[in-house]
């Protein structure tokens, strides 16, 4: 099974940003809601982002938390919007799971790409106790064992939940795991807690208890290490074949949206990446700065969605 998903700019063209209404020179005129669509650290670097744009433009940037169904729920009102520039969402590659998995009825072509900000590798985490050093040494196990792994699901359909069946997948784990739910933000407590047995999510969910030696993360599911766990393997490394599954987090705006607007929304967007207050939470928070502009962005987008699409076939999740 393939689970390269890495985002690349190697198609030939970028997504283009179909233009509707005359280009408005004074934007923006008045604040421009954001909507956030998922909490944890998506909600914390979302508002952070927010906060530092609002010093680049002449109105304030609104972070507005609308969570629910993977994301549709916030995809699903500022599809409805204006294609105006003052309702814009930070998004993710769940833009293509939610439509590939069949959440909401419109593809990414639906949104004007604005700027790529950020990177976020999912981590496999387990409680220190149990011995395990690496995936590979969790797999031996459970399968010596004769029994399934616990394993946390975030909701089916997510990109955690799909990450976690190619992280099973790749180890050869799919028959001999069960999926058990969790609420948001709550990996950490059922590991320690003895209800999981291994989680997938963010780093910043596990780190301070991975220093604390309760938790240990095995691994991360990008190509290479990244920068919060400089000593924690790839899971590549460790067991789980050529993965490299990466969420990229940005900004979108409906589909028509003026490029003058876009380029204003894109400068802010970049400004507040190059300040010290970014760079400092991106170490602390354990996220990776990655821009791109709005072409570039594009490129990843489409790139991914049918990297995502192929993926998501493979594992019988796709809808669309």
């Amino acid at each position: 099974m393939k689970t390269k998903i890495l985002a690349s700019a190697a198609l030939s063209a970028a997504v283009a940003l179909a233009v509707s209404g005359p280009a408005r020179a004074d934007f923006p005129e008045k604040a421009v809601e954001m909507t956030v669509l998922f909490g944890g650290t998506a909600q914390t670097i979302g508002q952070l982002l927010a906060d530092l744009m609002s010093k680049e433009l002449d109105e304030k940037v609104v972070p507005v938390s609308r969570n629910g169904g993977g994301g549709s729920v916030g995809y699903q009102y500022v599809h409805g919007t204006e294609a105006d520039g003052y309702n814009i969402v930070w998004n993710s590659n769940s833009i293509i799971t939610g439509y590939r998995g069949g959440k909401i009825d419109f593809d990414h072509s639906a949104f004007a790409p604005i700027a790529k900000v950020s990177v976020e590798v999912p981590a496999v985490a387990v409680r220190a106790d149990t011995g395990w050093e690496s995936l590979s040494d969790m797999a031996e196990a459970i399968k010596a064992s004769g029994n399934k792994l616990k394993v946390g699901a975030s909701g089916k359909g997510s990109f955690t939940h799909l990450t976690t069946e190619a992280v099973l997948a790749s180890v050869g784990l799919s028959d001999t795991s069960t999926h058990v739910p969790y609420d948001r933000g709550k990996a950490p407590v059922e590991l320690l807690a003895g209800r999981l047995d291994a989680a997938v999510q963010w780093p910043g969910q596990f780190i301070s208890h991975h220093e604390a030696g309760t938790l240990r993360i095995l691994c991360v599911t990008s190509a290479e290490r990244i920068a919060a766990l400089p000593d924690v393997p790839t899971c590549a490394e460790s067991g789980a074949g050529d993965m490299d599954i990466v969420m990229w987090r940005g900004l979108a705006a409906p589909a028509g949206t003026p490029e003058d607007v876009v380029m204003k929304l894109e400068a802010a967007a970049k400004a507040a990446t190059e300040t010290e207050e970014f760079k400092s939470a991106a170490e602390t928070v354990g996220f990776e700065i990655d821009f791109a502009d709005h072409a570039a962005f594009g490129e990843v987008i489409a790139s991914d969605d049918a990297k995502i699409s192929e993926l998501m076939d493979g594992l019988g999740l796709k809808k669309q």
